[in-house]
């Protein structure tokens, strides 16, 4: 039977504010659920704010007393232009942001390409993200010491940097495009982590592990189907977000940055993961992508 860990802590969040991404369902709803539950006034950034104002009534609906804010921002990951707007309203908003959960996502799925003409996976999974942490790491840097979590996936370790066709114009697949975004998000994790050295910022690259979430919404019948008798392996929401927050509650991690966690202890990702030349130059590019260098 695989480790399903579950984090205990006491630690309360009262005055801190926490943006978590695609937190209207899955491992991110509970993270909003469990964060709310301390204290924290939580946003929850969703792609269609009515699940994302449903979500919010459920888990408001089922708090305990000594719970603290929940809040809906549209926010559409693949496209830049939202990614802008929701940023900008969020900076209008908030004097400070405490922790960072970047947990929206896709798995798996048939090419498309977002708004801004990316791949979808990886303009969700990392491009999307990418810009959002630039434009909100005023706020975030203004509550140091402060968190930025990436949710990645065991999949990484699988994925290579198609630098000479990010996009996989030419030979697309599905896991092969996904592997890459989950390896971008490491390789997200471990840069941020460089360059925000002595910042009070930390950052922490999370494998959840296989959960029953929407995520898989988008797999082939005969993948669903050899998966379906094995299907009580997987973790409940409830049990993939522990590493999450792990990663967002744990004193003992202040002093780690830019380090990749599974089953709420840390782990060692791939050799592809631990370049810091493909983490500096995939940087350098999604810079350029989503046009920060402009």
């Amino acid at each position: 039977m695989p480790w399903k860990p579950m984090y205990r802590s006491d630690v309360r969040l009262e005055g801190k504010t926490v943006v978590i991404t695609g937190a209207n369902t899955g491992i991110g709803k509970e993270a909003a659920r469990d964060l709310y539950g301390r204290g924290a006034r939580v946003i929850m950034a969703v792609r269609t704010v009515s699940r994302g104002e449903a979500a919010r009534e459920e888990i408001e609906g089922a708090a305990e007393t000594g719970a603290g804010q929940l809040e809906v921002r549209q926010l559409d990951l693949e496209s830049l232009e939202s990614v802008r707007r929701c940023a900008e309203e969020l900076n209008a908003a908030v004097e400070k942001i405490d922790l960072l959960i970047l947990n929206a996502g896709k798995m798996a799925c048939p090419r498309s390409e977002t708004k801004d003409g990316f791949e979808s996976q990886l303009g969700t999974n990392h491009l999307g993200h990418f810009l959002l942490t630039h434009l909100l790491l005023d706020k975030v840097k203004a509550a140091a010491p402060s968190r930025i979590i990436v949710l990645s996936s065991l999949f990484h370790k699988m994925g290579s940097m198609h630098f000479d066709d990010l996009q996989l114009k030419n030979n697309y697949g599905p896991w092969k495009a996904y592997n890459q975004s989950k390896l971008a998000n490491v390789l997200f994790a471990s840069e941020l982590a460089r360059r925000l050295k002595d910042s009070g910022v930390t950052t922490y690259a999370v494998h959840p592990g296989w959960v029953r979430t929407e995520l898989a919404r988008h797999l082939s019948v005969w993948t669903k189907a050899v998966q379906a008798p094995v299907q009580f392996l997987a973790k409940s929401p409830l049990q993939g977000v522990q590493t999450t927050l792990y990663c967002a509650l744990e004193p003992t991690l202040s002093a780690e940055s830019g380090q990749y966690y599974a089953d709420c202890r840390r782990t060692a990702p791939s050799s592809r993961a631990q370049s810091v030349e493909d983490a500096r130059r995939l940087w350098e590019v999604s810079e350029q992508l989503v046009g920060l260098n402009r």
